[in-house]
């Protein structure tokens, strides 16, 4: 025993104690932005009589429970078993099982609207970014792929390019840098061995991102802020280009480097680069960028692609472990990356330096994926590849709410608002507290001793007061 640790006498019998009490405050969310409502009603003719755990409380508990970090479907079990947070209410995982196995294509379409209404809900009462109300505001969608595996044999599982088995989704956040998190907007699952630039399968995901915007801010609604859909060289397709023109959304998307575009590069004067800045607007040092557009070389590259459309380049010295080739080094031995964006000169500060900024900042939906895969994506629970779908949408819904907790609860309270959802749970999700009853009214005390606990009820309180 470690020297000067007190020695417990040990006991199974304290009362009125509870762990994990901010998960309360994520279920209280889930009802007040109308999402197990909405769910209930998109699910309601699934069931032939009258159902003892309605299907949009299962389904938003599931949620919660995935937000809380639990991975699988019997997570459920952990907020059933601490009744006296959540009342003897909550669903069993059989029931969640049966819940997930009656969200078919079509039902899936109605559960992607009921969050599209609670979003709208939850934006309404002050969980919305700041460009939503600005018509000079830019929203940035990033759009990413990436690998989730499967140890069995599971529907439409295959071979993936990283030489795994599994699972190949195709995601679409917004990125919501204010609170240091994104807004899982959208998600497709796909097979394993499913194209990472697949133009169809983009323009399905941008599709259902749009939809999920509240209506006055979705593309041609007047005063609503522009668009910009983000994405590595996997979304640099014709049809996917040309696609967002005609939705009237913006693109910035990744190059891949070949032998024509370091040509180019080694041909322009080198009084024409101009320093790159990092995001405090500081000279970056060792990278420089240079718009190629007006090129006769470049008209090939950008022939197929949107009028307007800009082609930039990007030189910089190789960091520790940099994957060099002839395809994408300078003559100086710089790494060559490059990007096409269809934004107009005079939107971005910086001009030039500022579109390298703004595109090498969807890096972040890196973060995102990896939050995802922490919030019950890393683990597609059903045989079924319809279940694992509608598993996608409760894993959606939980970094959703994981999101709009943070605005308005806890916009001035840094530490809080812009962590991980990890820091996030073990911040404010599993404070302790007891439960008393006074006067006929149940009351929980957060524990004092947590650095976080009035943080934590005033935010409570500004959550509940946003959604009256």
């Amino acid at each position: 025993m470690p020297v000067g640790a007190p020695r417990f006498v040990v006991s199974g019998d304290g009362d009125g104690v509870a762990s994990r009490a901010g998960v309360v405050l994520l279920r209280e969310l889930a009802s007040a932005c109308g999402l197990a409502d909405q769910v209930t009603d998109a699910l309601a003719d699934t069931y032939k009589a009258a159902w003892l755990h309605a299907p949009g409380q299962v389904f938003a508990d599931l949620a919660v429970a995935v937000a809380d970090g639990e991975t699988s479907m019997d997570g459920i079990e952990r907020l059933r078993e601490r009744g006296q947070l959540h009342g003897s209410v909550v669903a069993s995982d059989s029931t969640a099982w049966r819940l997930l196995e009656r969200i078919d294509a079509a039902h899936l379409g109605r559960v992607r609207q009921a969050r599209a209404a609670a979003r709208a809900r939850a934006w309404a009462a002050g969980a919305a970014p700041a460009q939503a109300s600005d018509p000079d505001g830019w929203l940035t969608m990033d759009v990413d792929a990436s690998v989730v595996p499967c140890h069995s044999d599971k529907e439409n599982a295959a071979a993936t390019w990283k030489k795994t088995y599994g699972f190949h989704p195709l995601m679409a956040t917004l990125d919501r840098s204010e609170i240091s998190c994104g807004e899982f907007l959208a998600g497709l699952l796909r097979p394993g061995n499913a194209g990472s630039n697949t133009a169809a399968d983009h323009i399905e995901v941008l599709d259902l991102a749009l939809e999920q915007l509240p209506a006055p801010v979705r593309p041609g609604t007047p005063d609503a802020p522009s668009i910009l859909v983000r994405s590595d060289s996997a979304g640099a397709t014709h049809a996917f280009a040309a696609y967002c023109r005609e939705q009237r959304v913006g693109f910035s998307f990744g190059k891949a480097v070949d032998v024509t575009l370091v040509a180019i590069a080694n041909a322009i004067d080198d009084r024409l680069w101009q320093p790159a800045i990092n995001t405090d607007g500081s000279i970056r040092d060792g990278a420089w960028v240079v718009e190629v557009t007006g090129s006769p070389a470049a008209q090939p590259v950008l022939s197929a692609f949107p009028d307007s459309t800009r082609l930039i380049l990007r030189k910089e010295r190789p960091h520790p472990g940099a994957q060099l080739g002839l395809h994408n080094t300078t003559r100086e031995g710089m790494r060559l990356t490059a990007f096409i964006t269809d934004t107009p000169a005079g939107i971005v500060p910086r001009h030039v330096a500022g579109l390298d900024l703004r595109h090498r900042q969807h890096a972040r939906v890196e973060d995102r994926i990896k939050d995802a895969k922490a919030t019950g994506l890393n683990k597609l629970p059903a045989w079924s590849f319809q279940a694992n779908a509608a598993w996608l949408e409760i894993v959606a819904a939980a970094a959703d709410l994981i999101c709009w907790t943070k605005l308005p609860g806890f916009a001035d309270t840094p530490s809080i608002a812009r962590t991980s959802p990890a820091t996030f749970r073990d911040r404010v999700l599993h404070i302790a507290a007891k439960i008393t009853t006074t006067s006929r009214r149940i009351r929980l005390h957060l524990d004092t001793t947590s650095r976080y606990a009035a943080n934590i009820a005033t935010g409570w309180t500004r959550l509940r007061h946003a959604f009256t």
